[in-house]
């Protein structure tokens, strides 16, 4: 039995890969690949949808009947009153403490308000939310956030949609290697699986994407994908990847092997 478990706030998950509900070409299209994709979490923004308008209802009730955990973000959110407030409706209107956090500082790449985004995690953790802050890959940021009291972080992985990967890995190792027993979980900015094996070969502890998936052009195939390649980066990290080396090594050894005759 596989007890390689995701820890966040006390509840244990087997999937380490989240999906976002977003781009894709039909509802349809996106059910079959959060199925396919074998996650147990799906994020979805009150912003993006009008409470008014049946569709809203019926989108939100998709994912509903998809068995997977609603996860809400307060995406396009500038102020920290701004997400606080989103998050309290989406907490009442969804039913659940979850929330993925973002406060969003700059319209060119969507970066996250840092000041904003710990004031916003503090008031929200006060009231009873389970916050999952989208943020940078800055230590100091990430130190602050868990100041406030929230126990997991989602540090990007490169501009969210840019599909770039993993723009500084030296960063994103300082922060798996200084917060070993913080659940860390790239966010945004992956385009490929390869880029989804790397995290997990780091040690990150799980992915959430939204548009390699949804623009990919057989989004259920890539899906499958990305499962897949989530699963080979954990298991590797935990099987523990051998350490680089400058010089060359020889993988057969000579010591002890009789020598052939050279030809006449």
């Amino acid at each position: 039995m596989n007890m390689d478990h995701l820890t966040l706030y006390g509840e244990q998950f087997n999937a380490r890969l989240l999906l976002g509900s977003a781009l894709y070409p039909s509802p349809q299209i996106m059910l079959d690949s959060l199925a396919a994709s074998g996650t147990e979490w799906v994020t979805l923004s009150l912003r993006r949808q009008n409470p008014a308008h049946a569709q809203g209802d019926s989108f939100w009730q998709l994912l509903r009947d998809s068995g997977c955990k609603l996860l809400p973000n307060t995406a396009g959110c500038t102020s920290a009153s701004e997400a606080v407030n989103l998050a309290e409706m989406s907490r009442e209107l969804f039913d659940t403490p979850w929330i993925k956090l973002e406060v969003i500082g700059d319209d060119y790449n969507l970066q996250p308000c840092p000041f904003g985004l710990v004031a916003a995690a503090q008031t929200l953790i006060e009231r009873g939310f389970k916050v999952l802050p989208y943020t940078t890959d800055d230590l100091v940021l990430a130190r602050k956030l868990l100041d406030v009291g929230c126990q997991a972080l989602m540090p990007w992985g490169a501009p969210i949609g840019t599909g770039l990967g993993l723009m500084n890995p030296y960063n994103l190792r300082t922060l798996r290697d200084r917060l070993p027993d913080t659940p860390l979980i790239i966010d945004a900015g992956l385009g490929a699986p390869s880029h989804a094996a790397h995290a997990m070969e780091m040690g990150f502890d799980a992915v959430l994407l939204n548009s390699a998936v949804a623009r990919a052009c057989d989004p259920v195939a890539m899906a499958r994908a990305f499962a897949l390649a989530v699963s080979a980066g954990r298991t590797a990290y935990c099987a523990g990847i051998m350490a680089p080396s400058q010089t060359a090594s020889p993988s057969t050894p000579t010591l002890g092997q009789p020598l052939l005759a050279m030809p006449q």
